[in-house]
């Protein structure tokens, strides 16, 4: 199985990068063949340029965009790790979503409804937050997220989201309660089939 991880932290020690490492290892324990794509340590350019916009109508698709697609069309599995900012994913990751889930490769429109293009793929979402979880869980900001970026995303593009997964307080919490979510990474990606 292939497994691309797509990650969005500009701190190359936060817990994200923990939560990537832990991906890794259970993967790559299973079997699978892994790659990682670190958006902020491959200066991937976020923003939808008006030539990328430009060029996606006339059907000429930027050659950095092309090779992120290309990772996405390898990929069984797309694992996106990312901290939770303003109740949604960081610009970087957002920007990436924006350029390479473009029309004609994520989706299309047939008969003006539309299709997902990336049917067969599944999806894991890790997002660590600096808020306790049962406060989001309480005024519905979790369900809120999900319905934004598993449902108004990758579903819309035919990929299946498997789990998506929030936790909270990272930089609060003890280091005992740290472990513990890492541990739910390992079991999560170990129960990928």
């Amino acid at each position: 199985m292939n497994h691309l991880v797509v990650f969005a932290h500009p701190n190359p020690k936060s817990f994200c990068r923990g939560i990537v490492d832990t991906i890794e290892a259970a993967a790559v324990g299973q079997g699978q063949i892994v790659r990682v794509r670190n958006l902020y340590e491959t200066g991937f350019e976020a923003i939808l340029a008006p030539s990328d916009f430009e060029g996606f109508q006339r059907g000429v698709t930027p050659e950095d965009i092309k090779a992120e697609q290309e990772l996405i069309k390898w990929a069984d599995v797309i694992t996106f790790v990312y901290p939770v900012w303003w109740a949604g994913m960081p610009a970087m990751l957002k920007g990436y979503v924006d350029r390479v889930l473009s029309y004609g490769f994520g989706y299309e429109y047939v008969n003006g409804a539309p299709n997902g293009l990336l049917k067969g793929k599944k999806a894991l979402l890790f997002c660590t937050t600096g808020s306790p979880s049962d406060v989001y869980e309480q005024n519905g900001m979790h369900n809120s997220m999900k319905q934004v970026t598993d449902q108004g995303i990758f579903e819309f593009c035919g990929i299946q989201v498997v789990k998506h997964t929030f936790f909270g307080a990272v930089p609060y919490v003890p280091e005992e309660t740290r472990k513990d979510y890492l541990k739910e990474v390992q079991r999560v990606v170990e129960s990928i089939k």
